[in-house]
């Protein structure tokens, strides 16, 4: 978002040293991302491994599996491996993180509190949601790792207690970059848009893009939308124009990461900031 009248301070984009983990060789040939609350991780498996997380079957495309963890995972999970006979049960130690607190002014008051005819809308645009996020497709769009959706400034970080107009909201799950109205807005890796809105309640312009095995990346408060459900689109596409539709006091992109019910930190999946 960018600064307005009474706006809101801004949160610099931490760094962040994941934490070593030491993964069995005879199951796994390599692996990356970060064991971190928030974090994402791709396992290349050797052949005919299975792996589960937290005693939950992982599926597999092109002998890769992903693994994720919310803002508030418990630091400790459990992963099991099995090959041809042989098995293995380590636990994983994630990295705790701290989460700053981020002030947001000079919203209309519907916007922080919804009046009673706006919840049909908010409660169909999170059917719409749902849906798009629950098929796990054998798409591999996941194994090519992500780059940033556009270029600018972040003025907002995944997991800030968010306080709109002075009351306390849920979390912020995703990454505010701000940037002109009109600024391209690409696919950070290939998969297939399972959400195309231009309209929600808080998140103005959406788009939601399937990267496979439940990894789902969604684009908000967009301008315009360049795709429809259904499109299959590559690393650097251009799938929309940044805006300020929805909630929103200036133009900017949010970006977010889910894997399963986990919301992902978008930037530990990239390399620098976005520019």
């Amino acid at each position: 978002m960018r600064r307005a009248a009474s706006l809101f301070f801004f949160i610099a984009l931490m760094p962040f040293v994941a934490a070593a983990v030491e993964l069995p060789r005879d199951f796994v040939h390599a692996h990356s991302g970060a064991f971190s609350q928030g974090g994402m991780v791709v396992l290349h498996l050797t052949d005919k491994t299975k792996v589960k997380l937290n005693g939950a079957p992982l599926p597999q495309v092109d002998g890769r599996t992903v693994l994720g963890f919310g803002r508030d995972a418990k630091l400790t999970q459990k992963l099991e491996f099995q090959r041809k006979g042989k098995r293995a049960t380590i636990s994983l130690s994630l990295k705790k993180r701290r989460y700053k607190i981020q002030r947001i002014d000079g919203l209309p008051p519907a916007m922080v509190t919804p009046p009673e005819e706006a919840w049909p809308r908010i409660a169909r645009g999170s059917k719409l949601k749902k849906a798009a996020r629950a098929t796990t497709s054998r798409h591999n769009g996941f194994t090519e790792g992500f780059v940033w959706p556009t270029k600018g400034r972040v003025t907002g970080v995944y997991g800030s207690q968010r306080f709109y107009n002075g009351e306390p909201r849920r979390p912020h799950f995703g990454i505010d970059i701000a940037a002109p109205r009109g600024t391209p807005v690409k696919a950070p890796a290939s998969g297939t848009v399972t959400l195309a809105e231009p309209d929600m309640y808080f998140e103005g312009g959406l788009v939601f893009i399937d990267h496979g095995l439940s990894v789902t990346s969604a684009y908000m408060h967009l301008d315009s939308l360049k795709v429809k459900v259904g499109d299959k689109v590559k690393r650097g596409d251009v799938i929309a124009t940044v805006g300020s539709t929805g909630r929103s006091t200036g133009p900017h992109l949010d970006w977010r990461m889910f894997w399963r019910g986990a919301r992902i930190d978008p930037a530990l999946l990239t390399d620098g900031p976005p520019n």
